[in-house]
């Protein structure tokens, strides 16, 4: 097997044929790492619970969350993957047990005793830096440095970092991959306090506030639906995106577009030059009629005329409606 210079293995690695075999297998289940990725965006997701807590922030988790965040990787990616659980360790992978670390520090996971001398899944992602990688680590205890509870009897109730010297001994996946945008960690201070501070009265009141200033202010980008799912804080948050009393009906008069996964909204984004949104996601953008000075703007025609992105000094207009699309609604909307 050969790989890229960067994910080539430390020498040596690659004379562990357990290790590569585990490997291959990995990859084969998800050459992209796109799989890999999504239980991590998931996970982290799953942690802040943003409808209930309105949290965001890696940094607002409590610290036993933030341990928690380990078992729910391993839990995770056992569900995404189909594995089977080890006798002692957590997978049993092509006959091979395998012990998963999550870290959020690269290099910081903590190797129990039971997994000495086995082959570790290791897993690192930083929703700040939106970045993650995998990889895979034979746990030689020479190459380990005790950390934690030391007993008198070798370290049975301690755990174990490799050492900084041999960190390239990791057989990296996937290293640096991009991981999902956390849009309101991503967002500029001013931005991110008017969309959080907008609404008042009841909650769903504020939620749609929220959901509201969001799609005024951040125009052009996708926006998923854990994002409104955090601001909306309400069960059925994907309402107050829609017509009939969600945002694309109260920031129409302001010539706000919001364009959806439909089919038909999928089309209209295209046409605008915009992101296209994927599922679950949303892009909004401000629109006039095209007028002799848009000449070299990309239009759309909706409501029989043609509609182009609006440019700073255009003049608000009532936007039109978007396309009515046959989709059936998913679960989750």
């Amino acid at each position: 097997m050969t790989f890229p210079d960067s994910l080539s293995p430390a020498p040596g690695v690659c004379d562990d044929p357990e290790l590569m075999l585990v490997r291959q297998h990995l990859l084969s289940l998800d050459p992209e790492g796109e799989r890999f990725a999504r239980v991590l965006r998931d996970t982290i997701d799953q942690l802040l619970d943003g409808e209930h807590t309105g949290r965001f922030d890696w940094n607002d988790l409590h610290k036993t969350e933030k341990t928690h965040a380990g078992t729910l990787v391993e839990i995770n990616l056992l569900r995404e993957f189909g594995f089977s659980s080890g006798a002692d360790l957590d997978y049993l992978i092509e006959g091979i047990e395998v012990d998963c670390k999550f870290s959020q520090k690269l290099y910081g996971w903590m190797i129990p005793p039971e997994a000495l001398d086995e082959i570790c899944l290791v897993v690192w992602a930083d929703d700040h830096k939106g970045k993650w990688s995998a990889g895979l680590l034979r746990a030689d205890r020479a190459k380990l440095t005790t950390s934690g509870t030391v007993t008198k009897k070798g370290n049975r109730d301690g755990k174990f970092q490799l050492t900084k010297k041999h960190h390239d001994l990791v057989a990296w996946l996937w290293d640096q991959a991009p991981l999902e945008e956390n849009l309101l960690l991503n967002l500029d201070a001013e931005t991110l306090a008017t969309v959080l501070a907008a609404g008042s009265g009841s909650n769903r009141g504020r939620g749609q506030a929220r959901v509201n200033e969001l799609f005024r202010r951040v125009q052009g980008r996708r926006i998923n639906r854990t994002v409104v799912r955090t601001l909306a804080q309400q069960k059925d948050y994907m309402k107050r995106v829609r017509y009939n009393g969600g945002a694309r009906q109260h920031l129409r008069e302001h010539g706000i577009l919001i364009c959806g996964d439909y089919p038909h909204h999928q089309a209209v984004a295209a046409q605008l030059g915009l992101p296209v949104p994927q599922e679950g996601e949303n892009v909004s953008i401000r629109v006039v009629e095209a007028k002799p000075h848009h000449h070299s703007e990309p239009s759309v025609l909706l409501d029989g005329r043609h509609w182009v992105r609006a440019l700073p000094d255009d003049p608000e207009e009532m936007a039109p409606l978007l396309p009515e699309t046959k989709k059936k609604p998913s679960p989750q909307d």
